[in-house]
């Protein structure tokens, strides 16, 4: 069984990001500028408020640049804030604690085990997979 607390926190992890890049400063430079220099300027923040993702390589960096774009494209379409909560919520979820190959904590529970090896410059730190079983 899952500890839900951990989804929890995946859930208000994702709206408290989500509100403060898209929701409030990616709005306000777009309104200032335009939807490239506002993409641009958040996913930068955006990258840079996830700094392990530098610490364990490339595929850690492009898969939170990869996020940050696409729910930028996600409220565009849609024009709803909801959605990119939602696609980062899932995204993180079944990235970190189903899978663990995103690291939201050093504590988050993570369903599978498995170690990654292989070039540094890709998989330059080790991630875990583990079962979690709630007692």
């Amino acid at each position: 069984m899952i500890d839900y607390i951990w989804i929890l926190a995946s859930l208000l992890n994702s709206v408290m990001q989500e509100l403060l890049m898209r929701g409030y400063l990616y709005q306000l430079w777009k309104q200032k500028y335009n939807v490239t220099v506002a993409t641009v300027c958040t996913t930068i923040l955006f990258s840079a408020m996830h700094g392990g993702a530098f610490e364990a390589g490339i595929i850690p960096v492009l898969n939170v640049v990869s996020m940050s774009i696409l729910v930028t494209l996600l409220l565009e379409y849609t024009g709803t804030i909801v959605a990119p909560i939602i696609a980062h919520f899932i995204w993180n979820t079944i990235g970190a604690i189903i899978l663990g190959g995103v690291s939201l904590a050093s504590d988050y529970p993570n369903l599978l085990n498995s170690t990654f090896q292989g070039n540094p410059l890709i998989s330059e730190a080790s991630i875990k997979l583990k079962a979690v079983l709630s007692s």
